[in-house]
């Protein structure tokens, strides 16, 4: 009897034993950092990610990071009813400045969510200053995260995330710090000193002055009007620059410029083909847009009036969307000046 309760005693140790010794082994295994790494693929080191996974704490947000802002592209002005000439990207989107950043030298400090609301406008080395606009203004800042933004007179350019169409102007105004860029830098305003090359003359005007100056031929409904840089253009009775929009069609012809984008692009009137100079009359003629107005036609493609246009042969809309609007030259094809 007692040989046996010894028997049952040392199979108990045993059994004991080999539990103890498979709790220590995987202790010993889930405490290896190296295989804690490769496994999760965390860096040694880090903070983890909470709950959910979306890697910021409590009311905290990631700042705006290196891809959040669009590139500048070929900046345009834009002349606004209330505020004048502003300055705006290759989208037609208006461009802010914020009383708290410096021109100089040049700061932000609009980060974080600011810069949510406030994209940073991206200056890629391929901005181009458009007519109007002083190129020796615009410059470049380097973002704590990287970006380089675009400065116009030293302060940095922002776009809006409540404007949703070109030529909105949502942003003016806001907290009383944020206002729509002028093409110099200044603060855009009626009359203000931002205003295009072409504003109030001078003892001795300038090329462009000198070309707001002049006026188109009397009685002729369409004409050629020779742009410092562009070349040969058309010009409508007015002196106001014809366009074509490259998301249009011509076969069969449609406008595909509608809603907000008539606000800033006007359908230009059919003309006489008799009063036309400078231009073959076959390629003129006209559609009819989906409300039942007629529209001007110009090599068998819809033509516009930008609404930026103030002087005789301006020609501020040539390049705005991405290059997608173009002033046209005599043979009814996009004005390169070359």
């Amino acid at each position: 009897m007692t040989t046996k309760r010894y028997g049952l005693v040392a199979v108990c140790l045993l059994l004991a034993g080999l539990v103890l010794m498979a709790a220590f082994g995987s202790a010993n295994s889930s405490a290896s950092p190296s295989n804690a790494k490769a496994d999760s693929g965390q860096v040694a080191g880090a903070t983890p990610a909470p709950a959910g996974g979306y890697g910021v704490y409590g009311d905290a947000a990631p700042s705006a990071g290196a891809g959040s802002g669009k590139a500048a592209g070929q900046l345009a002005v834009r002349v606004d009813e209330k505020l004048g000439p502003v300055l705006t990207d290759s989208e037609g989107f208006t461009l802010y400045r914020f009383d708290k950043d410096t021109a100089k030298p040049p700061a932000s400090n609009c980060s974080g969510t600011c810069a949510t609301t406030w994209p940073p406008v991206v200056n890629d080395g391929n901005t181009t200053a458009g007519n109007g606009i002083d190129s020796e203004k615009l410059g470049v800042l380097t973002r704590a995260d990287g970006m380089r933004q675009l400065t116009v007179g030293g302060w940095p350019a922002y776009r809006y995330a409540q404007d949703k169409a070109p030529g909105d102007t949502k942003g003016e105004g806001v907290g009383g710090t944020w206002h729509a860029l002028a093409p110099d830098g200044s603060k855009a305003k009626a009359g203000g000193s931002g205003a295009t090359a072409t504003a109030a003359p001078t003892a001795q005007p300038t090329e462009q002055q000198e070309q707001t100056q002049q006026q188109p031929p009397a009685g002729l409904q369409i004409s050629v009007f020779v742009h410092p840089q562009l070349g040969p253009i058309m010009v409508d009775a007015n002196g106001r620059t014809l366009y074509h929009f490259g998301k249009d069609t011509a076969w069969p012809m449609k406008s595909n410029c509608v809603g907000e984008c008539l606000k800033t692009w006007t359908p230009a009137p059919p003309v006489d083909p008799k009063k036309i100079k400078g231009v073959d009359p076959k390629l003129v003629g006209k559609m009819q847009r989906p409300d039942g107005s007629w529209q001007l036609s110009i090599n068998c493609t819809p033509a516009y009036l930008y609404t930026g246009d103030q002087g005789y042969g301006d020609a501020l809309g040539n390049g705005m969307g991405n290059g997608m609007w173009t002033a046209i030259n005599p043979q009814g094809k996009a004005a390169t000046g070359k």
